[in-house]
């Protein structure tokens, strides 16, 4: 079968985060034939169209990282009720020159966790408006709020509630089914508008 390589990004910056030991938990439970690697956010600055013209090494990493996967997948928190300012800022970057908006026909997952009871829906919920603008494809169902219960993971990622490790697993299982549908029906076009937009260029 072949191995469908997926980038995927954390969308805290604590070295403690939990949704880190949440992505952690993913790649243990995932299908054999999905191979990750970390798209790293950390490093970029602030995005400014100023830069279109030059890009800093950070932002031309994230594009390439972005390009050269099959799949996308976000496991991040929800920061006053949406999507965290370094994610945002590195879609952003990886959105940009107008043109090369480098995750459009990339199969996403979104997924996050929280230690309250609704997870992290409505960061979710703003990040599918963002992805359907980027023409990303996404898994729409399982949707996946995880309430965080630091006695399930280990430091690891190891899943030690079994209900748990069985609930992650499925969400993984049909991700990787989604990449699969979506990189068997992708076809070459063109991508983004077919002029530039002046006023969308100098925003």
């Amino acid at each position: 079968m072949a191995t469908h390589k997926i980038g995927y990004f954390v969308g805290s910056l604590a070295r403690g985060s939990i949704n880190r030991t949440l992505a952690k938990a993913l790649i243990s439970l995932a299908p054999a034939d999905l191979e990750f690697t970390e798209i790293p956010i950390k490093d970029l600055p602030l995005y400014s169209y100023d830069y279109d013209a030059d890009f800093p090494p950070a932002g031309r990493a994230l594009k390439e990282a972005v390009e050269a996967s099959d799949g996308i997948l976000f496991v991040s928190p929800e920061y006053n009720r949406s999507i965290p300012g370094a994610l945002k800022n590195a879609i952003d970057w990886g959105s940009r020159p107008w043109g090369t908006n480098s995750f459009a026909r990339k199969p996403t997952g979104i997924i996050g966790a929280s230690p309250g009871s609704i997870g992290t829906a409505v960061m979710q919920s703003s990040m599918r408006s963002v992805l359907s603008f980027l023409d990303a494809p996404q898994l729409n169902a399982p949707e996946a709020y995880v309430k965080f219960n630091p006695a399930a993971f280990g430091e690891g990622g190891e899943v030690r509630d079994e209900a748990t490790a069985k609930f992650l697993r499925h969400y993984m299982e049909e991700y990787c089914a989604f990449v699969q549908r979506v990189t068997a029906a992708n076809a070459p076009g063109h991508i983004g508008d077919l002029e530039p937009d002046a006023e969308k260029l100098s925003r």
